[in-house]
């Protein structure tokens, strides 16, 4: 199992032009559907002349969430070709939004397969694409007296502190790779039968 996943940081524009159809792409970082339906209404509303808002999304370290939307296209000619681009890069957590304003040409279904792609793939190319690592938190209560004890394993493994509190029991809620996490885990039961 890879603990790595890659995804964009930046927002992303692009643009493709086909006998006078154009093709406005954007590229956002997103994490959940509800972050997608409120992104995919925004564009709806600003761009209501236009005569297609096409897009694809890719969700989850293990990229098992996806859609593509053709938005009134032929079938497989819109949003199938801007999941390619997606799939290509092996990103996720990213919504890819192609905004389509007719020309008066048609352009058939491989013109449109090619103009969705490169349109999706000039957003993608005006993005930074950073690898993030797929992260677990672990809560770990304690007696205050096993304090130094869990700081020097704290301080070993370097996970992000997300929270303390120090009381007569103490509570530590910690970030870690998730292929360190079980490590992580037994040092800290360790601690507890001292």
């Amino acid at each position: 199992m890879t603990d790595e996943f890659r995804t964009i940081k930046t927002e992303g524009e692009g643009y493709y032009t086909e006998k006078r159809s154009k093709f406005l792409a954007f590229a956002h970082h997103v994490e959940s559907v509800e972050e997608i339906k409120d992104l995919l209404a925004g564009y709806r509303k600003k761009y209501y002349d236009a005569r297609h808002v096409c897009y694809a999304y890719m969700l989850g370290p293990e990229r098992t969430e996806f859609r593509a939307n053709d938005d009134g296209e032929p079938s497989s000619t819109a949003g199938k070709p801007i999941l390619g681009q997606i799939n290509s890069q092996e990103l996720t957590d990213i919504l890819i939004v192609v905004v389509r304003y007719y020309g008066g040409v048609n352009l058939g279904t491989s013109g449109l397969i090619v103009a969705y792609r490169e349109a999706a793939s000039d957003a993608i190319a005006h993005c930074e694409i950073e690898t993030r690592q797929v992260e677990e938190v672990i809560t770990y209560s304690f007696a205050y007296p096993m304090m130094n004890d869990v700081m020097r394993i704290v301080k070993e493994m370097n996970p992000r502190i997300l929270s303390q509190t120090y009381d007569n029991t103490c509570e530590i809620k910690l970030s870690i790779r998730k292929s360190e996490a079980e490590t992580l885990r037994n040092k800290l039961n360790k601690v507890s039968f001292q």
